[in-house]
């Protein structure tokens, strides 16, 4: 659990008698009274934070807190930073679809997998034409062989209700595409102004 989604006791706020007090360095000084635990923290200019409540004593810390806090946010941007966001992007046809339309069905599929997204491409029947599903089959194998260079087949055609589709993920992640366009980048020569 984050600093930031409990409520931490810090100075005054701590109403218990005794604590169990550490030092800025980490090192343990001992169960000492609450009052105490303040007055050395008043005179090293630190805070007391309690940082374990549910223990017997409560375990309280002297920092400095708006330095703590900061770097507490600052780790929870980062972890979130990191944490893997990849976005499952829906591309819909229906079976009487135009050629044009499903080569702009498929560059736009393209566009979505080179940024790394996960694509699924569906067929939507409507009516009598749920009587022709190899028609939608037919397209979304028509589909495959267009991304077939830059994406992996998750899942094959397979009808869901009205539905039919695929589930495709690009070749590459994310973190792979980010690292090859670092080193494209570094690898361009750098233009020189000699005229």
């Amino acid at each position: 659990m984050s600093i930031s989604s409990r409520p931490v006791r810090v100075n005054e706020r701590i109403r218990i008698r005794e604590v169990r007090l550490i030092d800025e360095d980490g090192k343990q000084i001992g169960v000492i009274a609450t009052r105490d635990a303040l007055e050395t923290a008043r005179q090293r200019g630190l805070d007391l934070v309690e940082v374990q409540p549910n223990a017997v004593p409560p375990v309280c810390r002297l920092m400095d807190y708006g330095r703590f806090r900061y770097e507490e946010s600052r780790k929870e941007r980062e972890s979130r930073k990191r944490a893997k966001t990849v976005a499952l992007k829906e591309i819909r046809m229906k079976p009487k679809i135009g050629e044009h339309d499903v080569e702009t069905k498929a560059r736009n599929a393209r566009r979505f997998l080179t940024a790394g997204d996960r694509v699924k491409v569906s067929v939507r029947f409507r009516g009598r034409e749920n009587l022709h599903p190899e028609i939608g089959r037919d397209l979304l194998l028509k589909m495959i062989t267009q991304l077939e260079d830059i994406a992996i087949i998750d899942q094959q055609p397979r009808s869901e209700g009205q539905d039919m589709s695929i589930l495709l993920s690009p070749k590459i992640s994310k973190e792979e595409m980010a690292e090859s366009d670092e080193t494209q980048e570094s690898d361009e020569p750098e233009e020189s102004d000699e005229s």
